[in-house]
């Protein structure tokens, strides 16, 4: 097991300075910086496109661009609760093939990426994709 570490202060009023487990800094304010429950969808699509790319870069896919976004359904009442969360993916390439886009998006969702991992038995997470060739 790995035991990490991430940290987060107060600085002064809603200002928050989160520090990742290397030290880098996200801002956590409303207007002036990330809201705290976006970090849940952030982390999913984040740590999901990480592994993508890695994997299509190791296939030797000629992957230009990859974007993702995530749609969340969270509950109207407080806790506000995440019950949903759709991820689009947008692949930007040369002569990608859909088989391979496929199985990265597998591979990070049942063996690599810890976030859906965690989540997954939690909040509905669905899915889609679009491959644009170049």
């Amino acid at each position: 097991m790995s035991n990490e570490t991430v940290a987060v202060d107060w600085v002064r009023d809603q200002v928050f300075l989160m520090q990742d487990r290397s030290g880098f800094p996200i801002v956590m304010t409303q207007p002036g910086g990330v809201n705290g429950a976006d970090l849940l969808p952030l982390s999913v699509i984040g740590c999901a496109v990480w592994d993508i790319a890695s994997i299509l870069q190791k296939q030797r896919q000629q992957l230009t661009g990859l974007q993702a976004t995530a749609e969340s359904l969270r509950d109207e009442q407080p806790p506000w609760r995440f019950r949903r969360i759709h991820i689009h993916y947008k692949f930007t390439g040369r002569d990608l093939d859909e088989k391979q886009i496929r199985r990265a998006i597998e591979l990070s969702e049942t063996k690599y990426c810890a976030t859906y991992a965690t989540l997954r038995d939690c909040v509905e997470i669905t899915r889609d994709y679009e491959i644009v060739n170049e």
